[in-house]
C-alpha cells in the first residue's frame, strides 16, 4: 500500500497558521503594534483604509532591522525574543512565537521598509503570498514601516466572512486602545481613511485614559494602588454612579499585556457588590505586575489568556484593593474607628459640660393671667364676651349633628345599595377574571379554548418595536420639548456613532441642539421616553451598534427600533394595574407579529382546557 502522509508546502502551512493568528484585520494591527513596541519605538503611527481590508500600515522609530534580519523575520518560528524553552517563563516582550509576520505574509501583500540607526540606507522587502517579489536598497528613516495590503487576497472565502467596515473598524480601535493604554509613555497616532482618529502624546496613565475616552472620564476615576510580594496593582476603577450597561471600558493588563480573565473580573464585581444597579458593569483600568515565572502566556495563539500559578491569592488581593479604594475615597460606606480630631469638642468648652435647660412646669397656657397686662397684651387680649363667644358656637351642635346624621344616614344607605348592585354584580364580575398578573412577570388571560400566558417584558418590546419602526418609516413621531436642554457626555467614538444615527433618532422624536466632540445637547425626546431614561437608551443603543453582527440585510433603522424597545420595555418585576394589563394584551394582539419579540423569542404561550385536564389525571 502506498504511503499517504506527506509534508505540507510552506505556503500552505503558513496559511493554516494564519487561520489561528490572523482572524480579522484587527489581529494584524495587534501583531504589528506589538512588534513596534518590542523594537523600542517611542512614537508609533497606525494607518488603515477601509477597515484594514485595503491597507494596514504601522510606522515606528524603533531600532530597525538589518538586511538579513528583514528577510529572516518572515520565516516561520524566526524570532529574536527567545532562545530556549526556559525563556517562555521569563518573557518581557510582546511577541515570541515567530509566526506573526510569516502568517501575515502568507495571506496578503506585504511591503517592509527598515533601517538601523548606524546604517546610511535601509532595505525594502516586498512579499506576496509568502513569495518574495523583491528586496532592494531604499532611503528610509530609522525604524520600520510595514504595510499590509489586500488582506486575504488569496483566501476569498475567508475575506467573505469579514463583517462590515463599521464592525471591523470597531475591532481595530479596540486593539489600538489596548496597546495604547498599556504603554502611556509611547506616542500613538491613528489615521483612518485619511483622517486622524487619535493623537495620543506621551503622558501618564490617567491622562492616557482621558485622551482616549474623553475629558469627562477624569471625574469618574478612582485610583487603586496596592503593592505586595505576590502582586502589585496600579490603575483606576470607575465610580459606581457612572457604571454602564456594556462591558466596554474594562481593561486588565498583566506585565503590560492586555488579558481577558472572567475570574479576575468577578473579583472586581464582588468588590462593587451592593453599589451597582442591576445589569450595570463597573469600568476599570488596572495594571497588574507579577513575577513572569508565575504565569504562562503560551496557552492561546492571540496571547490574551494567561494561566496563573495562584489565582485564588490574586483574586483576594485584587478584591481587597478595589474595595479599599472605594472606601478610602468615600465611594463605599466603611467602618472607620479612627477619630477625626476636627469633630471633637473644642478645648475651651470641654470643662463647661452640657448646658442645662430650665422649664417652668407650673405654667398653664389656658389659665387666666392674674398679672396686670402690659400695653401690648391689652391690645391682643380678648374681652370676656369674646373669650366665651367661641363656646356659644357649639351650643346645640351636638343635638343638631345627631339629627343631621340620622337624616342623611338613610339616604347614604340607599345610595350604597344602588351603587353596590350596579358595580359589584355587573362591572366587577365583568373584569374580575379578564387578566391576572403572576409574580410581576406574566400576564394570564382566559380565552375560549383555555388560558393565555404572556411574558410582559417581551410583549411590551414587540409593541414598542413596531411603534418605533412605524414612526421612523413614516417620519411622523411626536416629541416633547424639555424645559432645560439635556447635556450628555460621551467619548469621541460614541459621538461618531450618534452622528451616524442622528437622522433615525430624530424620526423617533429626539431633537438634537448640538453634537460636539464629547457633548450631546438634547432639547426634545419622544413622548413615551422619560427624561431620566435618555442617557440609558443612548448608551444601550451605542453598545448594540458596537456589538451587533450585521448581515447583508442589516438596517440601522431596525437596530435602532430594537434597541429603544429593549431599553423602554416594561421590566420583569414591575407591577401593572388591571387597566395596564388589558392595554398591553390588546396592544400585543394588534401587532403584525404578536407571537415573537424583536429578538425572535416567544411572547406568549397557550394552555388549552384539555392540557389542564391532563394535569389532573
Amino acid at each position: 500500500m502506498a504511503d499517504i502522509i506527506q509534508l505540507l508546502p510552506d505556503h500552505v502551512a503558513n496559511q493554516i497558521a494564519a487561520g489561528e493568528v490572523v482572524q480579522r484585520p484587527a489581529s494584524v494591527v495587534k501583531e504589528l503594534l506589538e512588534n513596534a513596541i518590542d523594537a523600542g519605538a517611542s512614537s508609533i503611527k497606525l494607518i488603515i483604509k477601509e477597515a484594514g481590508k485595503t491597507l494596514i500600515q504601522v510606522i515606528d522609530n524603533g531600532k530597525g532591522m538589518s538586511v538579513t534580519d528583514a528577510r529572516l523575520s518572515f520565516e516561520r518560528h524566526a524570532t529574536s525574543k527567545i532562545k530556549t524553552a526556559d525563556d517562555l517563563f521569563l518573557l518581557s516582550t510582546k511577541g515570541f512565537r515567530g509566526e506573526a509576520l510569516a502568517s501575515i505574509a502568507a495571506i496578503a501583500h506585504v511591503e517592509l521598509k527598515t533601517k538601523q540607526e548606524g546604517d546610511e540606507v535601509g532595505t525594502c522587502l516586498v512579499i506576496e503570498g509568502s513569495e518574495v517579489q523583491s528586496q532592494e536598497v531604499v532611503v528610509t528613516p530609522k525604524g520600520s514601516s510595514l504595510a499590509v495590503k489586500n488582506l486575504f487576497f488569496n483566501i476569498p472565502a475567508r475575506r467573505n466572512f469579514l463583517k462590515s467596515n463599521a464592525v471591523e473598524t470597531r475591532h481595530i480601535i479596540d486593539e489600538f486602545h489596548r496597546v495604547a493604554l498599556a504603554h502611556p509613555s509611547i506616542e500613538f497616532v491613528m489615521f483612518h481613511n485619511g483622517s486622524e482618529s487619535f493623537n495620543l502624546p506621551e503622558s501618564n496613565y490617567r491622562q492616557r485614559i482621558v485622551n482616549i475616552f474623553g475629558t469627562k472620564t477624569n471625574e469618574k476615576l478612582v485610583p487603586v494602588n496596592e503593592d505586595t510580594e505576590v502582586l502589585a496593582i496600579s490603575g483606576f476603577v470607575g465610580k459606581p454612579e457612572f457604571a454602564k450597561k456594556s462591558r466596554g471600558e474594562q481593561f486588565f493588563f498583566v506585565n503590560d499585556r492586555f488579558i481577558k480573565s472572567a475570574y479576575l473580573n468577578h473579583a472586581i464585581s464582588s468588590a462593587f457588590e451592593g453599589l451597582l444597579k442591576d445589569g450595570a458593569h463597573a469600568s476599570y483600568f488596572l495594571n497588574l505586575k507579577v513575577n513572569p515565572q508565575t504565569i504562562d502566556i503560551n496557552i492561546h495563539p492571540t496571547k490574551t489568556e494567561i494561566k496563573f500559578d495562584d489565582e485564588h491569592t490574586l483574586y483576594a488581593i485584587l478584591r481587597s484593593a478595589v474595595k479599599h479604594s472605594l472606601g478610602q475615597f468615600n465611594i463605599a460606606p466603611v467602618l472607620d474607628f479612627d477619630r477625626d480630631s476636627n469633630l471633637d469638642t473644642p478645648y475651651s468648652y470641654q470643662q463647661k459640660g452640657t448646658p442645662s435647660v430650665e422649664v417652668d412646669r407650673s405654667y398653664n397656657p389656658f389659665q387666666e393671667e392674674k398679672i396686670a397686662p402690659t400695653t401690648s397684651q391689652r391690645v391682643h387680649k380678648p374681652t370676656a364676651s369674646n373669650s366665651n363667644s367661641w363656646e356659644s358656637l357649639y351650643v346645640g351642635l351636638e343635638s343638631k349633628g345627631m339629627q343631621s346624621q340620622n337624616d342623611f344616614s338613610g339616604i347614604d344607605f340607599e345610595t350604597e345599595e344602588k351603587n353596590s348592585s350596579i358595580f359589584d354584580e355587573t362591572n366587577k364580575v365583568e373584569h374580575k377574571h379578564t387578566t391576572y398578573q403572576a409574580h410581576n412577570k406574566y400576564i394570564i388571560s382566559t380565552i375560549k379554548s383555555g388560558m393565555l400566558i404572556i411574558d410582559q417584558h417581551r410583549a411590551h418590546q414587540r409593541v414598542l418595536y413596531e411603534d418605533f419602526l412605524k414612526n421612523m418609516t413614516i417620519k411622523e413621531a411626536m416629541s416633547q420639548q424639555l424645559l432645560f436642554p439635556l447635556q450628555l457626555h460621551f467619548s469621541p467614538q460614541e459621538i461618531e456613532i450618534i452622528q451616524q444615527l442622528k437622522s433615525d433618532l430624530e424620526h423617533t422624536g429626539f431633537i438634537f441642539q448640538t453634537i460636539k466632540e464629547e457633548l450631546v445637547e438634547i432639547t426634545g425626546v419622544p413622548v413615551s421616553v422619560p427624561e431620566s431614561e435618555v442617557s440609558i437608551i443612548l448608551e444601550q443603543l451605542i453598545s448594540d451598534v458596537e456589538n451587533e453582527v450585521p448581515d447583508s440585510n442589516f438596517s440601522a433603522t431596525d437596530l435602532l427600533a430594537k434597541s429603544m424597545a429593549k431599553s423602554l420595555a416594561i421590566k420583569t418585576g414591575q407591577s401593572l394595574t388591571r387597566m395596564e394589563q388589558e392595554h398591553l394584551v390588546n396592544s400585543l394582539f394588534a401587532c403584525k407579529e404578536p407571537s415573537a419579540s424583536p429578538a425572535n423569542r416567544v411572547t406568549f404561550i397557550t394552555m388549552t382546557v384539555d392540557e389542564l385536564d391532563k394535569r389532573f389525571v
